[in-house]
């Protein structure tokens, strides 16, 4: 038991850790200019997919920042939009299931 314990703080400790490195690294990004503020991204989301946040990450892909957005519509639908981070183009769209 007290191993199952140990393990279990090992993991949330890693993962809090991880966590804190994102965001510093996010913080970085964008006090550099190096990708728009969310709320830029949210905000013209927004004005096309109305509806509730429900997460954001930001997410390098191809070596492309990229903030990867699932969003419940207003009827009901959980989408997955992908907007570049630096220009706040949309890139893709597709159905969660």
């Amino acid at each position: 038991m007290i191993k199952s314990l140990l393990v279990s703080l090992l993991i949330t400790f890693s993962s809090l850790a991880v966590a804190s490195e994102d965001h510093n690294e996010a913080k970085r990004l964008l006090d550099s200019g190096d990708i728009l503020p969310l709320e830029t991204i949210l905000k013209k989301v927004r004005k096309t997919y109305p509806g509730k946040i429900l997460e954001v990450e930001l997410e390098s892909e191809h070596g492309q920042r990229i903030y990867e957005i699932e969003l419940l519509t207003d009827d009901g639908m959980v989408l997955e939009l992908i907007t570049d981070a630096i220009t706040g183009e949309l890139l893709s769209t597709k159905k969660e299931h």
